[in-house]
């Protein structure tokens, strides 16, 4: 869990800077036939996995199972790949991508903050966070616009976020965005004795939330343009953790002030696509699946948003205590047009 069920209520930014430009969905590959574009397909989603050494050493067996899936178009990561309790060590990175190369499918992975912007921590080794991100960067996206696994072509909007992509299967656009939980990486590095954000922090987190808001823009507006059927957006950080409401949210705004401009962003683009709008996300461990900004809902009020029906949002189960992955079919381009997504929780059998 990104926060550790610890927040800090000061210190936080005011602002962050936005900026403007263009990136599109990479598109379905030339000569693909009529009939194949017209399929429904399943995908899969994992996150916070895997978490601690009984998992890891599980690990391997779960991505043998998923390899039997031999009806999944991709395996998607949300991220958090140890402990939020567990070293940063390059090693562990590297035994986690010789897993991820195991992947027959395509492997869509984003960076959670166990694996790097929670490094701070003693018990992470007391790591610089921005160097981790240069880490997984040069670990896991050393070839921008290839995905891990299988080769799935990717489209990567800032070459300064090479783990941020986009793409398009069968009229559904997919936009996959590096957000993370500790308040998108607000909170202090209390483990570098750092009480209140860091220059170079603040930097990283108005930098990287402009690309994540720019992509969304983009993903909407194309989404919007190509008439596609449904938009997919899948993050790290639960920007809609119930733990969040409990700690006071609706008093205490900053302690979700760095995902508020995403959240801005993602609702905007819901009303304006008008189509359905579907969240994965990791982050909070609890399987959970509702509609965030829909009328009555009490994230209303938090982020300051008129209600929003068409947004369906989907925490996978994950840590230590998770025996499970998601499997997401995607109707056909001739089916109903209502429902283009739905999903179920399957047990691994290795577990």
């Amino acid at each position: 869990m990104s926060l550790s069920r610890t927040l800090t209520l000061g210190g936080v930014a005011a602002a962050l800077a936005l900026i403007v430009s263009s990136t599109a969905p990479a598109q379905a590959a030339p000569g693909a036939s009529t009939a194949a574009q017209d399929e429904s397909f399943s995908f899969a989603v994992i996150g916070d996995v895997p978490y601690g050494t009984d998992q890891f050493a599980r690990f391997p067996a779960m991505v043998s199972e998923l390899n039997e899936q031999d009806d999944l178009r991709f395996v998607s990561h949300l991220g958090d790949i140890k402990a939020g309790s567990a070293r940063c060590t390059d090693e562990y990175f590297a035994a986690i991508r010789a897993q991820f190369d195991r992947f027959e499918a395509p492997l869509v992975y984003t960076p959670g903050d166990n694996e790097w912007v929670d490094c701070h921590r003693t018990n992470n080794g007391s790591y610089d966070p921005l160097e981790r991100l240069d880490a997984l960067r040069s670990v896991f996206f050393s070839n921008p616009g290839k995905t891990l696994g299988a080769n799935m072509p990717v489209s990567v909007p800032d070459a300064a976020l090479p783990e941020n992509v986009t793409f398009g299967v069968q009229r559904v656009a997919f936009s996959v965005l590096n957000v993370q939980g500790s308040n998108n990486s607000l909170l202090p590095w209390t483990g570098l004795g750092m009480t209140e954000p860091t220059t170079a922090q603040l930097q990283e987190v108005a930098a990287r939330t402009a690309a994540d808001v720019e992509q969304l823009e983009r993903t909407f507006a194309d989404a919007k343009a190509t008439n596609a059927r449904a938009v997919v957006v899948m993050t790290q950080a639960d920007m809609f953790d119930p733990f969040l409401l409990a700690a006071g949210a609706a008093e205490h705004p900053e302690l979700v002030s760095g995902f508020r401009p995403i959240v801005e962003a993602l609702a905007q683009g819901s009303r304006e696509f008008g189509g359905e709008v579907y969240l994965f996300n990791g982050d909070s461990h609890v399987y959970n699946d509702d509609a965030p900004l829909a009328a009555g809902s009490p994230w209303l009020e938090v982020y300051g948003q008129d209600s929003i029906d068409t947004l369906h949002r989907v925490t996978v189960e994950g840590a230590a205590t998770s025996h499970e992955w998601l499997r997401v079919s995607v109707q056909s381009n001739s089916g109903p047009g209502e429902g283009v997504l739905s999903w179920e929780r399957v047990p691994y059998a290795a577990s």
